[in-house]
């Protein structure tokens, strides 16, 4: 199920993207990128309609996933991030 990020307060959007970075290492490529500026970027991706929250009600748990993944799934992205 896609969550709205309108729907979450903004320390636990920050909470839920900084873990989400957490979660999937640092290593960005030749140039390493501050955790900080990091979850920055996710944020703006999320804002932007470009990467999408999803609540997994079998593993009670969050995760977000671009939008190019939710095309790859077959799941519609229009209208979502609204």
């Amino acid at each position: 199920m896609i969550v709205p990020y309108q729907q979450l307060s903004s320390d636990a959007l920050y909470a839920l993207v900084d873990e989400f970075v957490s979660r999937n290492g640092t290593d960005y490529g030749a140039v390493e990128i501050s955790l900080q500026r990091k979850i920055e970027q996710v944020i703006r991706q999320i804002k932007a309609g470009e990467a999408f929250i999803l609540y997994s009600e079998l593993h009670e748990s969050c995760t977000i996933i671009s939008k190019q993944e939710m095309q790859q799934r077959g799941q519609s992205v229009e209208n979502k991030s609204e």
